[in-house]
């Protein structure tokens, strides 16, 4: 006797009470870019669009292939302040799903649903994840600079009578006192003990120019840092502002740290996460970038995919699917603390908050931290302490 396996017919017709069958919307079908009707309705307390007929109420190929592609980003949008694809714009933020990995709480409902169907069916179980990457922009506050910097820094304080940060500065110049943004030992300690395997973003931007402020590349003491957290760690480049317009010093910055390092850089977070679509993913693609950590957006947290699981970008334009493999964030300290305005007690909350829907979907967390949040610079005060009670509390015991 020949055993029936499940079948999902996804087409205009309907065959068999013995299938699991999703009536298709156009958008799958249709080899342009264009305006697409969204009208999003309720489905087990979460939002759901592309509503449909069949053994499921919408069409969940057209609506995850939808947010994963950033569709959304190929029509005519606005551009925020720093020229990017602005959160406003989308979808998610409009309909207050922004927050919640809808991806892969859909996939759940499938799969609850096929399983009606199909009573012996049998899904591979996931886990959760958690992967702490970090963006070292500017490695230290005074240290490694030069002289020009430290005096135009030291100029500039007293102008504007700080001299609490003059005193600080001449301390740590004269080795009395710790920097405040050498957080490194401590993370060393922290990722120890709660065993994570972390990803470094470093910037070595050549010309110090804009938003790019870091420690030369030339600079032995950077060097050597560099080397130590790539002797232990994934270390990735950090695409510098002025790479989002010319490619050549794209490959120069990776090379660079390349050559510090003396292995290949096949990941990478863009510097004040300048995201384009398609452009930004085909820069790094030329570049021999393997792995992009920028899928989120620089002015507020939340899934900009709507998904906490790795993907591979399909380029949307050119209809194809390419080797990059997206690894989405949710949570970055920069957007908590400047964007947002959160307290370091409200940042918990709001991690806590992604961590719990994260671990119900056994999907992927990804947070973005900064050196100098989790230095002693008095701004940032109780930023570290969150952190820390975070990865030792929760993240630990899901590791």
């Amino acid at each position: 006797m020949s055993c029936q396996k499940p079948k999902i017919n996804y087409s205009e017709t309907e065959f068999s009470d013995e299938e699991f069958y999703i009536k298709p919307v156009a958008l799958l079908f249709e080899n342009d870019v264009r305006h697409q009707y969204i009208h999003c309705f309720e489905l087990n307390y979460y939002k759901a669009f592309f509503q449909t007929t069949g053994d499921f109420a919408f069409d969940i190929f057209a609506a995850c292939f939808y947010l994963l592609t950033r569709y959304e980003e190929y029509l005519p949008h606005h551009k925020d302040e720093y020229n990017r694809y602005a959160h406003t714009n989308s979808i998610a933020h409009k309909e207050n799903f922004l927050n919640q990995p809808l991806v892969n709480i859909w996939l759940q409902q499938f799969k609850l649903a096929l399983k009606q169907k199909f009573p012996g069916l049998v899904f591979r179980n996931t886990a959760f994840r958690f992967i702490p990457t970090y963006d070292i922009d500017i490695a230290y506050s005074y240290l490694h600079k030069g002289q020009r910097r430290n005096l135009a820094g030291l100029l500039r304080s007293i102008a504007m009578g700080d001299f609490k940060v003059v005193k600080e500065r001449m301390s740590v110049l004269n080795r009395d006192k710790k920097d405040p943004y050498d957080s490194y030992e401590w993370l060393d300690s922290l990722h120890l003990y709660c065993r994570v395997k972390p990803y470094y973003f470093f910037l070595v931007a050549k010309e110090h120019k804009g938003y790019d402020k870091n420690i030369s590349p030339e600079n032995e003491s950077l060097q050597r840092l560099i080397q130590y957290h790539a002797s232990g760690y994934k270390v990735g480049i950090h695409p510098s502002w002025q790479s989002n317009e010319d490619e050549k010093i794209l490959k120069e910055e990776i090379e660079w740290l390349e050559y510090i390092t003396d292995k290949k850089i096949i990941d990478s977070r863009q510097h004040y996460i300048q995201l384009t679509l398609p452009e930004t993913y085909r820069r790094l693609i030329n570049a021999g970038i393997k792995n992009d950590f920028s899928m989120g957006y620089g002015s507020i947290n939340g899934f900009r995919a709507s998904v906490a699981s790795s993907f591979f970008w399909y380029d949307l334009e050119i209809e194809q699917q390419t080797q990059l493999q997206i690894f989405p964030f949710c949570f970055m300290d920069a957007n908590s603390f400047y964007e947002q305005k959160y307290s370091a007690q409200q940042a918990m909350e709001e991690l806590l908050n992604y961590y719990r829907s994260i671990t119900k979907v056994n999907g992927l967390m990804i947070t973005i931290w900064h050196n100098h949040f989790l230095g002693t610079e008095a701004k940032f005060a109780g930023w570290k302490e969150v952190y820390e009670v975070f990865l030792k509390e929760e993240v630990y015991w899901d590791m």
